[in-house]
């Protein structure tokens, strides 16, 4: 599996200074803890979110128009629609409510995306808890998740480039960087996975979707306990087995998409020879040598990568889904490797000599 990130200079190394916190009090003391409270919900505004009624959702969404279907998940279904006030283009999350979880799932992302400020996560707009709905209003985005670009690539698109997908790693780990690193108690994402990695102009990634958020352990605790929830080919195994979540837990699934993103391939897809139904178990004895290399790269990239930054991207990956939890890289490692590799910007096209 490669045994460290020592084939980056370690000028590298340390800690990233471009990591803003929020969420704490003003007198620096920790807020309540979210995850315990009714989640059947009032009708209280939260700091920060503005509260929309329903009708005003109705009329945004076309009556939830199957015109303006944006995608569908687990807990329900995404909507582009345009505010009646003001115009603006959002999109409208339309939970799929499944008694008291699917509300705590709600009352989770609220509280989760009032507090937690940062330019890789998603806007929360505001929501609506009227009666039995409930809705999440976010920022568009009108290129989408990073699922659909690996996977369902819009017409007119171009496969990723190396360059733009190392950018989207880098921006998503630093979203998770900042979960992991708050100073009041860490957040463990727990659903990370190119579907919630919504992509701004520029491929400017975000993180999205946490409704599965988690106040990860602090002092010395090493985990916390949690029923078992999140998707197949993500979760790992030793979360899955055990139920204990930690911030490595996190770490695997990133290691996941990083895969994703330099192989093309799915993480589960059982299409594929049964060898290679599952992303992570085909591929970790090929990550074993470095001859393999090349072969794990997507064939669009049609070879347009420096084959040194192909070594070290899949060198990460390696080290993030390692079986022993204990031998990830903590997030700050991934983030300092990864700028490493964004500074080494690939050009396919050098000029002559």
């Amino acid at each position: 599996m490669g045994g460290c990130f020592s084939c980056f200079p370690s000028m590298y190394w340390g800690p990233h200074s471009d990591v803003t916190v929020s969420g704490a009090g003003s007198d620096g003391t920790r807020r309540e803890d979210p995850v315990g409270r009714d989640a059947a919900g009032s009708g209280t505004e939260i700091s920060g979110a503005q509260v929309f009624r329903y009708q005003d959702l109705v009329l945004a969404t076309g009556n939830f128009s199957p015109e303006n279907l944006l995608g569908r998940g687990g807990f329900g279904r995404v909507y582009r629609g345009r505010l009646p006030t003001n115009g603006q283009v959002v999109a409208v999350k339309q939970l799929d409510l499944s008694g008291q979880q699917g509300n705590a799932e709600f009352l989770m992302e609220v509280l989760m995306l009032s507090l937690l400020k940062h330019q890789h996560l998603v806007t929360l707009i505001g929501y609506c808890g009227e009666g039995q709905h409930r809705l999440l209003v976010y920022e568009h985005f009108p290129l989408g998740s990073l699922e659909k670009h690996i996977y369902d690539r819009p017409p007119g698109r171009d496969p990723l480039d190396w360059n733009t997908r190392i950018k989207i790693a880098l921006g998503a780990a630093k979203g998770l960087e900042y979960l992991h690193n708050r100073p009041d108690h860490p957040v463990i994402f727990r659903d990370y996975k190119t579907s919630n990695i919504l992509l701004a102009e520029g491929y400017f990634p975000k993180l999205s979707d946490f409704g599965l958020a988690k106040l990860g352990p602090t002092g010395d605790q090493s985990h916390v306990s949690t029923r078992v929830m999140g998707t197949y080919g993500y979760c790992a195994p030793e979360y899955v087995t055990s139920g204990h979540l930690a911030p490595t837990s996190d770490i695997y699934s990133f290691g996941v998409v990083l895969l994703e993103l330099i192989t093309g391939l799915k993480v589960v897809d059982y299409s594929r020879p049964p060898e290679q139904h599952n992303l992570v178990l085909w591929a970790r004895p090929l990550l074993l040598d470095h001859n393999n290399f090349q072969t794990l790269a997507d064939p669009l990239l049609a070879q347009r990568f420096p084959r040194r930054g192909l070594y070290q991207a899949l060198a990460i990956a390696a080290m993030c889904v390692h079986e022993d939890p204990n031998q990830r890289p903590g997030i700050w490692h991934v983030v300092t490797a990864l700028t490493y590799l964004d500074a080494q910007e690939y050009n396919p096209n050098p000029p002559p000599i």
